[in-house]
């Protein structure tokens, strides 16, 4: 069983694990090709997420009232990295 700190710190190191997949893929690609501002979008993007996630987990007592907050949570996240991505909606927010 995990403690509740060692919930959160696996929490808060998904942001920078799935950062490195892109790191990884500037350092050893011409094909993956990233900016600092991507990452640092990218990164505010994961970590806001993180923290959300986090106090849902903390301040929801309810089990099934956690797991729906969460799954919109990521829903948003999703749908905000698709706009960014490849401007899905075609909004100014991606540059349209």
């Amino acid at each position: 069983m995990m403690t509740q700190k060692q919930k959160t710190r696996t929490i808060y190191s998904l942001p920078p694990a799935l950062l490195s997949i892109p790191l990884v893929g500037n350092l050893i690609s011409k094909e993956v090709n990233w900016s600092a501002s991507d990452f640092l979008i990218a990164g505010a993007l994961l970590f806001t997420t993180a923290f959300l996630i986090n106090l849902v987990r903390t301040r929801i007592k309810k089990r099934y009232q956690r797991i729906l907050i969460s799954v919109f949570i990521l829903l948003a996240l999703a749908l905000i990295w698709l706009e960014l991505a490849v401007g899905i909606f075609g909004s100014p927010f991606a540059g349209n």
